[in-house]
């Protein structure tokens, strides 16, 4: 007895996304990976045959785009590929795949940790109802038992992890596992450490701007200038008082250039100086030493006309005017 089912027409047939599309995989895929993945979803339900070229030019979208859809949809699992063309990966069927990890035995450590995992379940439950609405996809348990194993998070800086994602409007994986990444290299393991973090980082910004500021910079400061502002306050241990030093000298040379602010600074962390007093006196100092040198040396050389640009070789040079 052969049973059939009649065929709906295109009218009143429909494309099934399961739920957990949704909850784990909607929030990684830009606009036009989205558009592609529907649009194929949707084909292979007839089992249709159809070129990228093809794909490009009903979507409305670029070849160079299809070709990076398509590998970021066979990289993030969404799609299989095969020798001629590629399967609509089942959702829940992996899903439940990765999740399904036979437990035969209840291990001496697991005993222990039993209290600990109870507080990092609480966590969890309240990162699912505060930020997924209570429909938080199966994957990310594991993902967050990972980051408390991998970094040694406690609880408070795991809610705080996801509350900054969230804040930052940046609630998908990825974000959140390069975030966990930057904290955990700065050593944060508390809430504690976290917070003395984010002063660190609030008091670093306030000085990064106010330099911008004295220095007219209306652009944000590069990597390599942030690094140099740290090295002079975090390495050198100076405060604004000797930073304006420089700040003010290179503005008044019309240097405004990193490299010879940071000549400066380096050299009187180099020559020990501390204070305020101590730099003001040693540039001074190394004037009047340039003026003698000069006049010594334009009188040997009175009919030379020879002109040598100077340069930060001879240190001096920074102190001429």
């Amino acid at each position: 007895m052969k049973l059939e089912q009649k065929e709906k027409s295109l009218l009143f047939s429909e494309t099934i996304i399961p739920d957990i599309f949704f909850s784990e995989h909607l929030s990684e895929l830009p606009g036009d990976y989205l558009k592609i993945y529907m649009y194929i979803l949707f084909l292979s339900k007839y089992g249709k045959d159809i070129k990228l070229t093809d794909l490009s030019k009903k979507l409305n979208i670029p070849l160079k785009i299809i070709n990076d859809g398509i590998k970021f949809l066979e990289e993030h699992e969404l799609i299989t590929k095969k020798t001629n063309g590629y399967i609509i990966v089942d959702l829940q069927e992996s899903t439940l795949h990765n999740l399904y990890t036979p437990n035969l035995s209840l291990s001496k450590e697991k005993v222990e940790q039993t209290a600990k995992n109870k507080t990092k379940a609480r966590a969890i439950e309240h990162i699912n109802n505060m930020y997924f609405q209570g429909i938080m996809g199966p994957s990310w348990y594991n993902d967050i038992d990972l980051w408390f194993s991998k970094y040694g998070f406690d609880e408070e800086v795991m809610l705080a992890l996801f509350n900054y994602a969230y804040e930052k409007r940046a609630l998908h994986r990825n974000y959140i596992q390069a975030t966990a990444e930057a904290w955990n290299r700065n050593g944060i393991k508390t809430f504690n450490d976290l917070d003395l973090y984010f002063e660190k980082s609030e008091k670093r910004n306030s000085l990064n701007n106010e330099i911008s500021k004295k220095l007219n910079l209306y652009r944000k400061l590069t990597t390599y200038e942030e690094e140099d502002i740290a090295k002079w306050t975090e390495v050198y241990n100076y405060k604004m008082d000797i930073i304006e030093i420089a700040l003010k000298k290179a503005s008044s040379n019309n240097k405004v250039r990193f490299d010879y602010i940071d000549a400066m600074i380096t050299d009187w962390h180099s020559k020990d100086l501390h204070t305020p007093e101590e730099v003001l006196a040693y540039i001074e100092s190394t004037k009047n030493n340039n003026k003698d040198t000069k006049r010594s040396k334009n009188s040997r050389q009175a009919q030379s006309f020879e002109y040598t640009q100077s340069t930060f070789d001879n240190l001096n040079d920074l102190y001429d005017n």
